[in-house]
């Protein structure tokens, strides 16, 4: 019997297709990266910004260049994540940096800055799940406006991003994160120098191929495109653009090429497999349906006054639990707004607290993607990434609880 539903759960997340194209993203990206540093467009950039334009010369400035890349990029929380991951690993290994240090940078502004700023598909689901509310009449008003007002209450978001910027600048070490070693490769040894452009027009071809695939899987709507279609087309795409470039510039044979995309991709093999495995787990979550009995524990003799910090609390729980903040957001929200209606509270205060909880209990969750993403982009293990990471994050967690319960009294 458990070999029989292992079977039948695996089997059923095969075949969901964005599971799929999520699984094979997390291959090309091995790909992409290790063609990016085998062309020498990564030591081109590194030497362009530390020698012709010093704008790194420190460990505090190369791990702001990802911090703001992680800020600028708010289209997707998988490529926000590669993109600061992959600009900022050779400058960690330059400067002596730890990866993990790194990767901590790059996870706290993925999901945080994509779940402020919703104009992807992070606004899409949660556009979605409020309007089902109006529709279902428990909430009345504008879908837009209280979705707006919801994320002005994203406390967690904005307490991620500012304490993440903090222990940049004040190289603050506490926790697991005293004992992070950095890298003991040598840059000058791993990094062959060729234009920058062989690393810049590749990035550029993915940021710009995400918001297009946006589009056109939204049928002219970037809010309604599709995520995971969307970063798999990226990557196919930014993969074709490597192939015409670089071979026909004679960076490298076609040969060359095709080797650097096997050995990449085989380097993260076994990132899908934890993804998969993730996934699994999560689903599994799911089926038991453990936001809604935590709910309904919380909901007996509760005070309005704390309803908003509950909230955050059973949905970090259930994201750390699951791996996944959409899943919580579209399992929270309905169980958190008749809750705010009920009890007179503030709904955007309470969806505002789903999405805090949501995007920390990711944020933290040892099984989430985005932590995974995170870590392989930096080249850090998972385990070290999750426990170096931890203590900041309760911070952050901490900071917006206090605020939740604050806001409650207005």
């Amino acid at each position: 019997m458990t070999f029989d539903a292992t079977f039948s759960l695996f089997t059923s997340l095969l075949s969901e297709g964005w599971i799929l194209k999520t699984l094979a993203f997390a291959i090309m990206v091995g790909s992409v990266m290790e063609l990016i540093e085998k062309s020498g467009g990564v030591g081109g950039f590194i030497e362009y910004l530390h020698y012709k334009k010093t704008l790194v010369s420190s460990p505090r400035s190369a791990l702001l260049l990802s911090y703001f890349i992680g800020i600028v990029i708010f289209i997707e929380s998988s490529i926000t994540s590669l993109i600061a991951g992959a600009v900022g690993k050779p400058l960690c290994d330059k400067y002596k940096i730890p990866h993990a240090k790194l990767a901590f940078v790059c996870d706290s502004t993925s999901a945080p800055v994509c779940s402020l700023i919703v104009l992807n598909g992070w606004g899409a689901l949660l556009l979605g799940l409020i309007s089902t509310q109006i529709t279902l009449g428990m909430i009345s008003g504008n879908s837009i406006d209280i979705l707006l007002k919801s994320v002005l209450y994203n406390f967690y978001a904005m307490s991620a991003l500012v304490v993440t910027f903090l222990t940049v600048w004040f190289d603050i070490k506490i926790g697991a994160m005293k004992n992070a070693k950095p890298s003991f490769y040598k840059y000058e040894k791993t990094y062959k120098s060729a234009s920058l452009f062989y690393m810049l027009l590749p990035i550029l071809v993915m940021v710009v191929s995400v918001f297009v695939f946006l589009y056109i899987t939204g049928n002219g709507d970037i809010l309604h495109g599709s995520g995971s279609s969307s970063i798999f087309y990226t990557m196919l795409l930014t993969l074709l653009f490597t192939l015409i470039y670089f071979v026909g510039s004679k960076n490298m044979t076609f040969g060359m090429w095709s080797k650097n995309v096997f050995v990449g991709g085989k380097k993260l093999f076994s990132i899908a497999m934890i993804l998969l495995f993730a996934f699994a787990i999560g689903k599994v979550t799911v089926e038991l349906k453990t936001g809604l009995y935590l709910a309904s524990l919380a909901s007996e003799n509760l005070s309005v006054y704390l309803l908003a910090g509950i909230i955050f609390i059973l949905s970090s729980v259930m994201a750390f639990a699951t791996g996944t903040s959409w899943g919580t957001f579209s399992i929270m929200i309905p169980v958190a707004v008749p809750m705010a209606v009920g009890m007179d509270g503030d709904v955007a205060l309470c969806i505002g607290a789903v999405i805090s909880g949501g995007v920390f209990g990711d944020h933290c969750s040892p099984i989430s993607d985005t932590t995974i993403i995170s870590a392989m982009a930096s080249d850090c293990e998972v385990i070290e990434h999750v426990k170096t990471q931890l203590p900041y994050a309760l911070i952050s967690a901490c900071i917006a609880l206090a605020f939740f319960i604050l806001f409650s009294f207005k």
